[in-house]
């Protein structure tokens, strides 16, 4: 018997022990990979080229470097009429723009921005999104500012401008961080496709 109650308690040890040696706080498990935010610049402060004298996150920097880029390249495509551009989807705000209204322009950009900041790591109160959710931001009847329903062909488009501009803002292609931006957008496709 007191054989019995010895292995049964060294049973019960080599458990413990077991369990515990598989325990993710061990010293040697590969660290945690940073965020994109982070691999973007993260919260360091930097001088705000947009706004002279004031300070700015590295990572909302970059991405909002890239969301301009972004409307660059749309915008470009849109003026040389480039076959499958999406100037119906941004009619209703290249019309303002076109008019001299400029707001609901910086808006979308502040709203992009923010999205992608909050949602790839940025923690601080700066990049919240308060914008629509993407069904309804993607969706004309509960946005104004959205000319058309998207396609699956539209939003490769879009995932092709932002690879562009990602690229002609340092991130190159061939990179996990241009890959795991590039999933990001995936993600938010079955909500922004609605046609």
């Amino acid at each position: 018997m007191k054989m019995l109650k010895r292995t049964a308690f060294v049973a019960v040890m080599l458990l413990a022990a077991a369990f515990t040696s598989c325990n993710n706080d061990d010293d040697n498990s590969a660290p945690a990979k940073p965020s994109i935010y982070a691999r973007l610049g993260g919260t360091t402060m930097v001088n705000d080229p947009d706004n002279p004298g004031q300070m700015i996150e590295q990572g909302r920097l970059s991405y909002r470097k890239v969301v301009n880029t972004t409307v660059g390249l749309i915008v470009a495509d849109i003026q040389a009429g480039a076959s499958g551009n999406l100037s119906a989807h941004f009619a209703p705000v290249l019309a303002e723009v076109g008019a001299g209204n400029t707001t609901n322009l910086a808006i979308l950009v502040d709203n992009l921005t923010d999205f992608f900041s909050f949602n790839t790591g940025g923690t601080n109160a700066v990049n919240t999104y308060t914008g629509l959710n993407m069904v309804d931001a993607h969706n004309p009847a509960t946005n104004p500012r959205m000319g058309v329903k998207s396609t699956n062909a539209d939003y490769t488009k879009f995932v092709g401008y932002v690879g562009a501009a990602a690229q002609q803002n340092g991130v190159a292609a061939n990179t996990e961080l241009y890959t795991d931006i590039v999933a990001v957008l995936e993600s938010l496709r079955a909500p922004i496709v609605q046609q």
